[in-house]
């Protein structure tokens, strides 16, 4: 084991800087690539997970919205401003994610119904099996569900 994956495994934050600086200097031979290469793959992970999770959050407050008109709150409203609000700055931070929108949509109300589920303690049988909503109503700052 050499020097290099020690420290990644040792001391992760020295082990960034250290790699940070030799790739600004030029020193290529010497970057940890094996590790560099590793940990890019996984932030690539990471926005594709805080997709999933702004849109199950998102999801789940429009499923709460319309399965519990009685409930309806401003701390609801806000929360479904904020996904959306946070989602459309990882859209513009992140472009290369919108093609997977559709796809981590489906994945995401997923998750929304369940945890919909949970927060109601309505069954999850309760709500559509397929997603209920188009992804430009789930972005649209003034779209609120009824029941479909």
């Amino acid at each position: 084991m050499n020097h290099l994956s020690t420290n990644y495994e040792q001391d992760f934050y020295a082990w960034l800087m250290h790699n940070a600086q030799l790739i600004r200097q030029g020193r290529f031979v010497e970057v940890d690539v094996e590790n560099v290469a590793e940990e890019l793959e996984c932030l690539g992970r990471s926005e594709r997970h805080q997709l999933v999770s702004r849109l199950s959050v998102l999801l789940m407050h429009l499923l709460k919205w319309a399965y519990q008109p009685q409930k309806r709150s401003k701390s609801w409203i806000y929360t479904i401003r904020e996904q959306r609000k946070k989602l459309m700055r990882l859209l513009k931070d992140s472009p290369s994610l919108k093609p997977e929108l559709d796809e981590r949509l489906t994945e995401s109300y997923e998750i929304a119904v369940l945890k919909a589920a949970k927060e109601t303690r309505l069954d999850d049988t309760t709500f559509p099996t397929t997603g209920p909503y188009f992804l430009e109503e789930v972005l649209d700052d003034n779209f609120y569900p009824d029941i479909y």
